[in-house]
C-alpha cells in the first residue's frame, strides 16, 4: 500500500492498496485461532455473546449490519491476531449469537449500555474501539456517553452523516445514497420474508449479483465472506437501525475527545467520502483516509491497509 496527501481536503489521505491484495483472507468462526474465549454477559438489552482474550491495551471490535464477531477475522489474520494485546469482539444485542430482549430491537442507548456492561464484566479498562458501518456509529455514541472507556476510535466504512440524512429524507436520498434507500424500501416491502428470500437467492447462485454493489470486486471474494453476509443479515434490525439514525443528532459527536481515524472506501455505496468532510467538522483532529478499489467492507477487502491506517499493523 502507498498513501499520498489528497489535495482535495485537509487531513485526508488517499491510500492505494498493493495490486493483487484484494480480500486476501477468509472469514472464520474458529475462536481458538486467536486464543479467544467465548463468554455470555447479561445486559439490560439481553445476553451478549463476546469472544475475548485478556491483555494490555485491549481493542474492542464492533461489527456492522450483516456482521458478527467473525466479520473481523480477516483483519485479525492480517495482523497475526494482534499479539500482546487484549481483544474484545462483541455480537451486539440481537446480532450474531446475541439475543435481544423485549418486543423489538434494542435502541442505540441500550446498545451502548450493553457494550459498557461487557467492558465492566471483563474488567478491560479503557479500550481502543474499532467499528465497522453501524458499529462505527455505536462506537461514536459510546465515546460520547462513556468517554472514559474509549481510548481511541477507528471508524471503518462508518455509516455516519450521509446515512442519517438518507434516513431522514429517503426520496431525496435516491440521488445521494441510492443503495441504502432502495435496500430500506425493499425490506419494508418484503418484511420478515427478506432473510429467507436472501438465503434462497444464495442457494441458486444469484447472491453475488445482489451483493455486487457492496463490494468492489464481489467475484474475487472467498466464499466464506458471502456465506457470512447471508448468515448474519437481520432485515428487521437493519430497518430499526435506519429509523434510529433518522432521529439522531450527529452534533453529539462534537463531545468526542478521544483521537479518531475514519477510513472509507472510494466505491462505498453506504458511506460517502463526503462523510469525511462532515467528520472533520465534528471531530477536531480526526484523521481521515480514502481507500481506493474498496467498497463497504474495507476491513475485509483490504485488511492490511486498514490495519496500517488504524495503527494496528
Amino acid at each position: 500500500m502507498h498513501a499520498v496527501d489528497d489535495p482535495a481536503g485537509a487531513r485526508v489521505v488517499t491510500a492505494t492498496p498493493s495490486p493483487g491484495s484484494y480480500a486476501p483472507h477468509p472469514v472464520t468462526a474458529d475462536p481458538a485461532v486467536w486464543s479467544l474465549v467465548r463468554t455470555t454477559v447479561a445486559t439490560d438489552a439481553g445476553p451478549v455473546v463476546v469472544h475475548h482474550r485478556p491483555g494490555p491495551r485491549p481493542v474492542l471490535f464492533l461489527h456492522g449490519v450483516a456482521g458478527s464477531w467473525t466479520t473481523w477475522t480477516p483483519l485479525l489474520t492480517a495482523v497475526d491476531g494482534l499479539p500482546g494485546r487484549g481483544l474484545v469482539l462483541v455480537d451486539l444485542p440481537g446480532w450474531g449469537a446475541s439475543t435481544a430482549v423485549g418486543a423489538g430491537p434494542a435502541d442505540l442507548d441500550a446498545v451502548v449500555r450493553a457494550v459498557v456492561t461487557v467492558l465492566d464484566a471483563l474488567g478491560t479498562g479503557p479500550v481502543d474501539v474499532v467499528g465497522h458501518s453501524m458499529g462505527a456509529f455505536v462506537g461514536l455514541e459510546t465515546a460520547v456517553a462513556a468517554p472514559t472507556r474509549v481510548r481511541s476510535l477507528g471508524l471503518v466504512s462508518g455509516t455516519t452523516t450521509a446515512t442519517v440524512r438518507a434516513a431522514r429524507h429517503p426520496v431525496r436520498a435516491l440521488a445521494t445514497l441510492p443503495a441504502f434507500t432502495l435496500l430500506r424500501a425493499g425490506l419494508a416491502v418484503t418484511g420478515r420474508t427478506a432473510r429467507s428470500l436472501l438465503r434462497g437467492l444464495a442457494r441458486v447462485g444469484v447472491l453475488p449479483l445482489l451483493a455486487a454493489p457492496v463490494f468492489a470486486h464481489v467475484r474475487r471474494l472467498d466464499p466464506s465472506v458471502l456465506d457470512a453476509f447471508v448468515a448474519e443479515f437481520r432485515p428487521e434490525l437493519f430497518s430499526a437501525a435506519a429509523r434510529s439514525a433518522a432521529g439522531y443528532d450527529v452534533g453529539r459527536w462534537r463531545a468526542v475527545t478521544s483521537p479518531a481515524t475514519a477510513v472509507v472506501g472510494r466505491q462505498d455505496v453506504f458511506a460517502r467520502t463526503t462523510d469525511l468532510d462532515d467528520l472533520r467538522a465534528l471531530l477536531p483532529g480526526v484523521r481521515t483516509a480514502v481507500l481506493e478499489d474498496c467498497g463497504h467492507f474495507a476491513h475485509v477487502e483490504h485488511p492490511d491497509a486498514v490495519a496500517a491506517l488504524l495503527g494496528l499493523a
